[in-house]
């Protein structure tokens, strides 16, 4: 992957950042303040889910960027790369749950039958990404593996010259 790339990729993250601290910082409050006449439970679990849903967000984007260095570096065929990896793949398994609930929360009430099937479908699709990174997990564990053979064998090689 090319410096530009990486570049491009690390600059588009850091605007996604900022503007998940906006969301965070004004928002949140203002949704809390328009929630004035929900019930206490119902107004606390709404912010909540969407507090949540945005720190998922972030803590994939800062995991994404870490790899981004790793590549930059030469180094993400290495045993660092997993630690990262699962933070993302987490991430995205709560950012469903998130969804999830907030449709289950919803369903009760008078949201429209359409808004619940549409968040219930955006559960299904978010877990689906989290799959992804699951196989593209083991794409890693197998890239590491070949990365430790190759390394293994330019030895031998060495050894023998």
């Amino acid at each position: 992957m090319g410096t530009v790339t990486i570049f491009v990729l690390k600059a588009v993250i850091a605007v996604s950042l900022l503007g998940s601290l906006a969301v965070q910082i004004l928002l949140l409050p203002l949704a809390w303040a328009d929630l004035a006449g929900v019930p206490t439970p119902a107004r606390v679990a709404l912010v909540a889910l969407a507090a949540i849903f945005v720190l998922t967000l972030q803590v994939s984007a800062i995991s994404i960027w870490r790899l981004l260095t790793m590549v930059r570096r030469g180094s993400v065929f290495s045993a660092g790369a997993f630690r990262y990896v699962d933070t993302i793949i987490g991430a995205i398994a709560v950012a469903s749950l998130t969804i999830l609930t907030l449709a289950i929360l919803l369903a009760p009430g008078p949201a429209a039958p359409g808004l619940i099937g549409l968040l219930c479908g955006a559960a299904l699709v978010t877990a689906g990404g989290a799959l992804l990174m699951v196989v593209m997990r083991m794409l890693l564990r197998l890239a590491t593996r070949r990365e430790a053979e190759a390394e293994a064998l330019r030895g031998e090689l060495g050894e023998v010259i």
